[in-house]
This record gives C-alpha cells, sequence and structure tokens, in this order.
C-alpha cells in the first residue's frame, strides 16, 4: 500500500525492517529512490528531530561514489526520514550469508572501497560509528573490480548519532553493534574516525575467516574481549595483510590507520593476493565465553523490541527479514572490574577445518578420549604380554601339564 512521505515522495514497497525503522522502496521527482522511514517514537522526539534538521547539510553534501548519497530529509507530522539513492543489488552480509567468506582479493577490494567513503565522510567530520556489513551495499549493475566484487558502498551515515540523543542514552550508556565496536567507546571515550577504522578491520576480519575477532556469546563477554584480548592470526593470508588488520584492530585509537591510508595500503596488497581461495578455518567454540557473562542480561537492551531474525536491511528491491545484530543497540558500559580480566589474553583462536580450539570443551573432551584410548591400549599389551609370559613359562604342554620329551632333551638320571 502506497504512502505520501512529505509533498515529493512515494513510499511504494517495504524493502526492509530495521531497530530504528523501515526502509521502503519510493519515487520522487528524479525517479526511484529508497527512503529510509524512523520509528514513531523517534519521529515524535522533539530534540532528536531538531538535531536531524541540524544534520541536514552535512549529510546532503557527503558525495562520493562509495557513499549511498543521502538526496533530502523529510520532518513532516509523525514522519522523519532520509531519502537516499536507490543501490541495485544487495548488502555485504546477504552474500556473506550464502558464501561465509570470501577470497582475499575480493574481500580487500571490497573493503578498499568503503574506506574511500569513510575517508570522505571523515574529512566531512562526519563518523558513522555503525559500519558493518549489513550497512554495506554491493552495487551488482556496476563493473567488476578485482577478484570479482562488485563496487561497495557505504550506508546510514548520521543514524547511529541521531539515534544516541542525551535523553536516549545516558553517560553510563553505549550505542552500537557489539561485534564491531572499538575498545574506546566500550571503556565510555566519545567516538572519533578511528572507531570506523576499528569496525572497518573488524569486517575485513569477518569477511576473510567467516566470523569476527571478538563475537560470539553474551554481549557482555564480547565487550570485554574487544579491551581484553588480542587477536590471533589467521592461517593462510599474507604477513603484510596480516599486519594491516593487527594495525586497525589496535586497541589505542591513535595507532590504527587513517581511512585514506587503509585504502592505499589495501590496494597496494590487491596483486599479491590474486588467486588466493577462500581460508579454510572453522569458527571457535564460545563455550567459555558464554559461562561468566561479564554483566547482568537484564543491562542489555535493543531500541526495539521486534524479534531477532537473521537477515540484513537492504536498500534494493526485495524483503528481506531484520539482522540478529541489532543495529543502535544500547548497552551499559562495563565498569572497571567487569573489563578486568588479568593480563591481556589472545581472542578465540581459529582452528583447522573439523579440529577442536586448543583449551575448548571440545578439544578438553577429545583430550579425554585420547587418554582413555592410550590407557586401553597399554592395558591390552600388558595382558598380552603376561599371557605370553605364561606360555613360555610353561613350554609346549600336551594337555596333561608334563613337559614332553624331545631329541634335544638331556637323558634321565638313572
Amino acid at each position: 500500500m502506497a504512502r505520501n512521505i512529505g509533498s515529493r515522495y512515494t513510499a511504494h514497497q517495504i524493502l526492509g525492517r530495521g531497530s530504528a525503522g523501515t526502509v521502503w522502496l519510493g519515487e520522487g521527482p528524479e525517479g526511484p529512490v529508497a527512503i529510509k522511514l524512523l520509528r514513531e517514537d523517534l519521529a515524535s522526539d522533539q530534540e532528536l528531530v531538531g538535531r536531524f534538521v541540524q544534520e541536514r547539510t552535512a549529510l546532503l553534501g557527503l558525495d562520493h561514489p562509495h557513499v549511498v548519497a543521502v538526496r533530502d530529509l523529510v520532518v513532516d507530522g509523525n514522519d522523519l526520514a532520509l531519502v537516499m539513492t536507490l543501490v541495485r543489488g544487495t548488502d555485504l552480509r546477504t552474500r556473506l550469508d550464502r558464501e561465509r567468506r570470501l577470497a582475499p582479493e575480493a574481500a580487500v577490494a571490497i573493503i578498499a572501497d568503503v574506506a574511500d567513503g569513510l575517508a570522505a565522510a571523515h574529512k566531512a567530520q562526519i563518523v558513522h560509528r555503525d559500519v558493518k556489513p549489513e550497512n554495506i551495499l554491493l552495487d551488482m549493475e556496476g563493473p567488476l573490480g578485482p577478484g570479482g566484487a562488485h563496487p561497495a558502498l557505504l550506508t546510514d551515515f548520521g543514524v547511529a548519532k541521531l539515534i544516541d540523543t542525551p535523553r536516549r542514552t545516558k553517560a553510563t550508556k553505549i550505542i552500537g553493534t557489539p561485534d564491531y565496536l572499538a575498545p574506546e567507546i566500550v571503556e565510555g571515550l566519545p567516538p572519533r574516525a578511528a572507531v570506523d577504522i576499528y569496525a572497518l578491520a573488524t569486517v575485513l576480519y569477518e569477511l576473510l575467516a567467516g566470523f569476527t575477532p571478538f563475537g560470539g556469546g553474551h554481549p557482555g563477554a564480547v565487550l570485554r574481549r574487544h579491551v581484553t584480548e588480542t587477536v590471533v592470526p589467521l592461517p593462510g593470508i599474507p604477513e603484510e595483510l596480516w599486519q594491516l588488520l593487527v594495525q586497525c584492530l589496535a586497541k589505542a585509537p591513535a595507532s590504527r590507520l587513517r581511512a585514506s591510508e587503509l585504502a592505499v595500503r589495501l590496494r597496494d596488497l590487491l596483486p599479491l593476493l590474486a588467486g588466493i581461495p577462500p581460508l579454510e578455518v572453522d569458527e571457535p567454540d564460545s563455550e567459555e565465553s558464554e559461562q561468566q557473562p561479564a554483566y547482568d542480561e537484564q543491562q542489555y537492551t535493543p531500541a526495539t523490541e521486534e524479534p531477532r531474525r537473521r537477515g540484513a536491511v537492504p536498500l534494493v528491491p526485495g524483503p528481506a527479514p531484520d539482522s540478529n545484530r541489532d543495529t543502535h543497540t544500547s548497552m551499559r558500559v562495563p565498569a572497571p572490574d567487569e573489563l578486568a580480566g588479568g593480563p591481556l589474553g589472545t581472542a578465540r583462536a581459529p582452528r583447522a577445518p573439523g579440529r577442536p580450539r586448543p583449551g575448548s570443551a571440545r578439544n578438553k573432551a577429545a583430550a579425554v578420549r585420547k587418554r582413555r584410548i592410550t590407557l586401553g591400549v597399554a592395558a591390552l599389551a600388558l595382558c598380552g604380554a603376561v599371557a605370553v609370559g605364561g606360555w613360555l613359562a610353561t613350554g609346549d604342554d600336551d594337555g596333561s601339564g608334563a613337559p614332553q620329551d624331545s631329541e634335544n632333551s638331556a637323558p634321565a638320571t638313572p
């Protein structure tokens, strides 16, 4: 059912739903558009509407080939909407769901595109704050790049900042998606451009490995890992790429590259990655991380009560389910004692396919089975040795228990 958005736009079809609102396929004076209609409770917040209007100039001025352009911002009664360019394609989460992981060349080409878009945003003093696969769109009508990668565009600029108003989030709360949150946000510091670099490096790790470096288990455990654990190497990628990842996942924001530097460094690595197949590693277990959450589950409250379902919120034609990686999740900032996990540890290590991670429950169970098998074999060997020893002690038995004479035996004494 069509509905008017302001006086210039008409929304025809729902493309997807997210925690901040609903994305519609719409029509405007210049043709098809994507319209992100924010939730009614957000539209009724006068402070948020004021911030929305203040951000209008900055968002409309952000024009880059790897950024989904915001064409207009609509404030009309109960409607609060961002009108954006319609991208004909899919989002990166959908591709990951289908392929699990990408070849390094394609993964790096996609992330280099996004880094270019972030560089333009950061130059305009705009921090995205929610970089993740759901917010990276792949233009299926664009020319193929290295590794067969479609051009990538970053979307949802400004939404995290709009949602994160003083009235909606206290100083003890943080806004974001747990798997991609930089350590300084977890520790309650204000978000700077470096948080986008950390999140983008996390996405690159996920494209290569099929899982995020610090994700898995209770959200509190995920937040704690960002602060207290170091990322472990991924087998099968060139050392130059790994060192770049490590630098951009550094705990200290000042140690990370700027977006423009990251884009250049990634593109310099593309010839080195040509022909390398997707990595073969299994996702690490998360039993241990789920045993002791960092804080009470009650403190983890999504900004919407909609059910979590796996999927994405694309700005492209076609219905899509909601994401289970909640956007703009409100979480309590963990206290220092909750983040203090002893000395800096190592994140959940990926393992070779079919092999359990060292220290995991599966690994411990395998070790127990191995010890039992070893003891069983040793017991059987011991029993066999005893039996053979008894047989040698009695000699060839004729059934009567008495030894038999042979031509080599000594003559009987008269």
